[in-house]
């Protein structure tokens, strides 16, 4: 892979996610929920191995939405919207996101628990 194309790669790759976000409001709610967990694991100065563990769910979390932003854009560019393939290809791909998250919040809880006073 030459510089150029590595370079037009992550210019493309750039583009996409802006125009999800422009786009995908859930995308906004899932990356403020992340900065919020950001914040929250700088407040409550957790170890390193959390911090590892919240990265990778906040980025898992972000990845599935963008995957399925794409999902439910290329069935709305290709097939009748009253399909019952497309809806369910598109509930699928929401469920996929509502696994994510739930994930993600369980685990988020189970790390950040202890830090709250009258759990302790």
């Amino acid at each position: 892979m030459t510089k150029k194309f590595s370079i037009l790669s992550f210019k493309l790759a750039l583009e996409g996610f802006i125009a999800a976000l422009k786009e995908e409001p859930n995308l906004k709610f899932h990356l403020l929920a992340g900065l919020i967990v950001v914040l929250a694991a700088f407040y409550f100065k957790v170890s390193k191995n959390d911090w590892i563990f919240l990265i990778i769910l906040i980025g898992f979390v972000i990845s599935i939405e963008l995957t399925n932003t794409a999902i439910e854009a290329v069935v709305d560019a290709f097939t009748d919207k009253e399909h019952p393939g497309a809806k369910l290809a598109k509930d699928i791909s929401a469920g996929a996101v509502l696994v994510a998250a739930v994930t993600a919040a369980v685990l988020g809880i189970i790390i950040f628990l202890p830090f709250i006073p009258w759990t302790a």
